[in-house]
């Protein structure tokens, strides 16, 4: 048994265009390179081949989704829509925050790929091919909701990959672990009244999508849905808290059959759109966890997809260390960053964050109900 890297180089050429920036008027704003850009993405490839770890892994090329398969969680008016603006001539503006996810001329193929990544993921995880598997997603999709493009994200790839998991390998209980420093609506506005899909997401609290995330009560009527909302500044030692209090004992409550991660890396400490404190060992350890879960409920199953992380000269060790424990592999590879993101007040735990954890830790007994 082993790891696959779903990976594919077209997803590189994914074009965001050089607009970043709040929607809305843009008269004084001089066009700046977009922040979901190939590089981050391209050197966490690089690293796994210049270290050698790629001999340690299956590297795999995805096949494109379906129509049907993109509408197995989207509305065909969404699709429709997307289809239309990537068959002009200059693309168009996504259905919200158009200015951060723009659709590009003939995006709708990456888009698909993308997506056929997660899929093809699943199914050599669910055909025992591999032990895990890590789809190098390009557009992300964990913002992607039935019909709203958002957040980069144009279709939610780990959503149609779980929808296809159920259909063609009959697995009856999915859960999510987000662990991308945003919110992972996707898959909370998705699979909000199906019982058959866990969806967890431990996020910056209040920061995207703005004022959503927070922690689930008995009165939001969401029996399957975990918001672990965090402060800024949480570091180490919070979010193994919160893994301690919520993500373990909610997985030991839904006894998942398959486990997805959203794989975010931007809730680390270079990240220009988090303000987290985390570091590659904290990468680490999140994925020790979390297979130790997958090897107790669910043969080992698992699967991540690339999400969020918006430091390049980061993010590869971020994902590398990732790698190394998917596949029980060391390599010479040493974080250049981790001792100056090992910091004391990453160690801390504030009483307000140990609040906020608490609350949460309280709406793991509202899957019991």
């Amino acid at each position: 048994m082993s790891t696959a890297l779903i990976w594919h180089e077209r997803l590189m050429w994914h074009d965001t265009g050089q607009l970043f920036g709040p929607a809305g008027e843009h008269h004084w704003f001089e066009p700046y390179p977009h922040l979901e850009s190939t590089d981050g993405k391209r050197r966490i490839k690089n690293l796994i081949d210049a270290s050698g770890l790629a001999e340690s892994l299956q590297i795999l090329s995805p096949q494109p989704v379906t129509r049907d398969q993109v509408m197995s969680v989207h509305t065909a008016e969404h699709w429709e829509h997307i289809a239309a603006l990537s068959a002009q001539s200059r693309g168009g503006e996504g259905t919200v925050n158009s200015t951060t996810t723009p659709v590009p001329p003939g995006g709708l193929d990456n888009f698909l790929l993308s997506a056929g990544a997660a899929v093809t993921a699943v199914n050599q995880v669910m055909e025992s091919q591999v032990s895990n598997a890590y789809a190098l997603c390009r557009p992300p999709g964990h913002h992607a909701q039935t019909e709203r493009v958002m957040g980069f994200c144009y279709f939610n790839n780990a959503a149609i990959a779980a929808r296809h998991a159920q259909k063609q390998f009959n697995i009856e209980r999915i859960a999510f672990v987000d662990i991308d420093v945003h919110h992972g609506n996707g898959a909370e506005e998705i699979f909000a009244n199906d019982s058959s899909v866990l969806t967890i997401s431990i996020h910056q609290d209040r920061h995207f999508p703005r004022d959503t995330g927070g922690v689930v009560t008995a009165a939001d009527g969401f029996n399957n849905n975990l918001n672990i909302p965090l402060p800024p500044a949480s570091g180490t030692a919070v979010y193994r808290l919160a893994f301690e209090e919520v993500v373990l004992p909610a997985l030991e409550v839904f006894k998942p059959q398959l486990i997805f991660i959203p794989c975010g890396f931007d809730a680390s400490g270079h990240d220009p759109l988090g303000r987290m404190l985390l570091n590659s060992e904290d990468f680490r350890w999140m994925t020790k966890l979390l297979m130790g879960a997958a090897e107790k409920y669910c043969g080992g199953r698992l699967v991540l997809t690339h999400e969020g992380g918006y430091a390049p000269h980061l993010v590869p060790f971020l994902a590398h260390a990732v790698f190394e424990e998917l596949a029980g592999v060391e390599s010479p590879v040493k974080d250049p960053f981790l001792a100056a993101l090992t910091s004391p007040w990453a160690a801390e735990i504030l009483p307000h964050q140990r609040d906020m954890v608490a609350a949460a830790a309280d709406s793991v007994a509202l899957l019991q109900q």
